[in-house]
């Protein structure tokens, strides 16, 4: 199974939360992207600081880097852990919890 269908069967365990994007999936919420699958097959998914902490030592992963930037609070999901959905909902709830209680981000107007 690749791991775009690992991801895909993640974020049906969430009806509220829709995959976006065609060449690079993602979630989003309020404007804050919280989920997404990069390039080489990665899934990373976004923390608050203390969560991205824990989980970082937890499962010996590392933040995520995209375009030779760091993306401030993300994770890099392990891939045994990307294959069992079960395991992965609650830290996939988690982030959306921690997304939900963030201020909206304004949307963009049409000029």
């Amino acid at each position: 199974m690749k791991n775009l269908d690992h991801y895909e069967r993640l974020v049906e365990q969430f009806p509220s939360v829709t995959r976006k994007g065609k060449t690079m999936p993602y979630t989003s919420l309020n404007g804050h992207m919280f989920s997404f699958l990069d390039k080489e097959g990665k899934v990373s998914i976004r923390f608050s600081d203390a969560e991205l902490e824990i989980f970082l030592e937890k499962y010996s992963t590392e933040g995520s880097i995209q375009h030779n930037s760091v993306m401030r609070g993300y994770a890099i999901i392990p891939q045994d852990m990307l294959e069992d959905t079960n395991k992965l909902v609650p830290y996939f709830q988690k982030s959306l919890d921690y997304i939900g209680s963030l201020k909206p981000k304004p949307t963009k107007k049409p000029k």
